[in-house]
């Protein structure tokens, strides 16, 4: 899959930031162990400068696209839903 991350989108985390920064209205920096490298998300909005928001079961973060791996598109989740 060689194609630009939307919103709806299921990434994988492949590197590890120095820290995450929450996306919440007051926004904080959490250690880099909140989310483990490989961990899946699924990506809900997007950000100035090139950031997304992602939902992983441990919290939602700002994170980079260089950090992302798309795992599965909207479309592939949508279509496996109706089955």
């Amino acid at each position: 899959m060689n194609r630009e991350i939307i919103i709806g989108d299921r990434v994988r985390l492949i590197q590890r930031p120095q820290y995450f920064k929450t996306a919440e209205p007051m926004p904080m920096l959490r250690p880099p162990d909140l989310v483990i490298v490989g961990q899946e998300g699924i990506v809900v909005d997007r950000r100035p400068g090139g950031f997304w928001v992602v939902r992983f079961d441990s919290g939602t973060v700002l994170l980079d696209s260089h950090y992302l791996e798309l795992v599965a598109m909207n479309s592939e989740l949508l279509s496996k839903e109706e089955i």
